[in-house]
């Protein structure tokens, strides 16, 4: 559901340093927000303060939320901690590959394009997008 982001109360936080939001500004800007903030019944966020901050300084007005019943506060604090510490990042080689796959697929090579353009030509004469 969209919620107004000024109606987010943002209460005492585990994480502190909001770090530079630069990066996730510009992912919200390209792609829009892939995961939900959490917020409690009573609007209390649980988990999303960076997404919700990079969304603000973007001048959003509202932002897609996801509400977890009505929970007490050490439940709340869990849930916040649960979301910061059970992310598993890319190792460099996954990172490395993914880039790679990424390049392959926006720089396709010779017989690549001529691929595209064929699917391409029947997607239309058939009329599927």
């Amino acid at each position: 559901m969209q919620i107004d982001i000024e109606e987010i109360i943002i209460r005492k936080r585990v994480r502190k340093n909001l770090g530079d939001l630069t990066s996730l500004m510009e992912s919200l800007r390209r792609h829009g927000l892939l995961n939900p903030i959490v917020i409690s019944n009573r609007n209390e966020l649980v988990a999303g303060h960076r997404r919700t901050e990079a969304a603000r300084r973007l001048g959003w007005k509202t932002i897609e939320a996801r509400i977890v019943d009505d929970r007490d506060e050490g439940d709340l604090v869990e849930m916040e901690i649960e979301e910061n510490t059970q992310r598993k990042s890319l190792t460099p080689d996954e990172l490395a590959e993914a880039y790679l796959r990424l390049d392959k697929i926006r720089n396709p090579g010779l017989f690549g394009r001529i691929w595209r353009a064929i699917k391409k030509f029947f997607r239309r004469l058939f009329g599927r997008r």
